[in-house]
């Protein structure tokens, strides 16, 4: 298996073009660059008033829903022989969806995105999300190249883009990414409990 640390360089250039475009999303916010005064809903044509968008706002919390699942792995990859027999199942279920929670988190993510690119160019919110959606596309394709390129540092460049994908998302969907994050949380807390529970005693 190979060592070679090149594998890093793709994640490397993707992470600071997203960077670039969250500094520019703060840089448009601090100069005023939004042609609508924020809450100002009666200046916005009519297509672009926010009630008008929820369907599509919908596809992108549920795929924020959908990479939380993902992620969620991460937490129980050293649980497939727990003690306890709800963990272990609980594990080998997300092991198992893992990958389709994965790209349904992406495709969902691409709609999501694609619908407000050609209904709202002009809000300033299109970086934070093309920041992220890069993360994640970069996250995927690693993740898909994991078993085609025998590379130690493969598993490791793909856990850390998806660490950076979790700040890159809270700045673009905010409440939503807060409340998945809190039930990961729990989820992860209660195995860790349930283990304990189950756990052998010590003579």
């Amino acid at each position: 298996m190979s060592k070679r640390k090149t594998v890093w360089i793709p994640a490397i250039f993707v992470v600071i073009v997203s960077l670039l475009l969250i500094a520019y999303f703060f840089y448009a916010q601090a100069h005023g660059t939004h042609p609508y005064p924020l809450g100002d809903r009666e200046m916005r044509p009519l297509g672009e008033r926010e009630e008008e968008l929820e369907p599509f706002k919908l596809l992108g919390t549920i795929a924020v829903v959908c990479g939380a699942v993902s992620f969620s792995w991460v937490g129980f990859k050293k649980k497939l022989k727990s003690p306890s027999l709800p963990v272990r199942k609980l594990g080998k279920l997300l092991h198992r969806i893992h990958q389709f929670m994965g790209w349904t988190a992406l495709v969902l993510i691409l709609v999501h995105g694609a619908y407000y690119l050609i209904t709202k160019l002009h809000d300033d919110k299109i970086f934070t999300g093309l920041a992220a959606f890069l993360i994640l596309l970069t996250l995927a394709g690693y993740g898909w190249l994991i078993k085609r390129v025998r590379n130690k540092w493969m598993r490791k460049v793909h856990f850390s883009l998806g660490l950076v994908w979790i700040p890159l998302l809270l700045l673009h969907a905010g409440g939503s990414v807060i409340v998945t994050g809190v039930i990961t949380a729990v989820v992860w807390a209660g195995a860790a409990l349930l283990e304990r529970r189950t756990a052998p005693k010590a003579a």
